[in-house]
């Protein structure tokens, strides 16, 4: 016998590969059909896990929603007290500068009240 080489001669390697196909037919054959009671719960058993699988998954779908909804109603918030405050801000400003104006106003016509009652004493 060689080292490379199991069998020597064909008639050996053929008995070696019919044994091999008649092995691999009794395996096939062992295994239980689709009907076995082992098959069937194992099938049922699958069948849980991928169900709870999906019912984890539509869990965190409605949960990604529920925070995707919560995240636009406080940007909606923000967005309406950005605008108010805005506004107010407007409206402040506004008022201050009618002040500064009416203040402007004022000066002027005390100023020019002023000038026309030294022109009035110079005379």
């Amino acid at each position: 016998m060689s080292a490379y080489n199991k069998y020597d001669n064909l008639g050996d390697r053929l008995d070696a590969a019919a044994k091999a196909r008649k092995a691999a037919l009794e395996k096939f054959r062992a295994k239980p059909g689709p009907d076995d009671p082992a098959v069937i719960a194992r099938m049922a058993e699958l069948k849980a896990v991928a169900d709870a699988r999906e019912a984890r998954m539509a869990e965190r779908r409605a949960a990604r929603k529920a925070e995707e909804a919560r995240l636009e109603a406080e940007r909606q918030a923000r967005l309406a007290a950005e605008k108010a405050e805005a506004r107010a801000r407007a409206q402040r400003e506004a008022e201050a500068a009618a002040r500064a104006l009416a203040l402007a106003a004022k000066q002027k016509a005390d100023r020019d009240a002023r000038y026309a009652a030294r022109k009035l004493r110079q005379r």
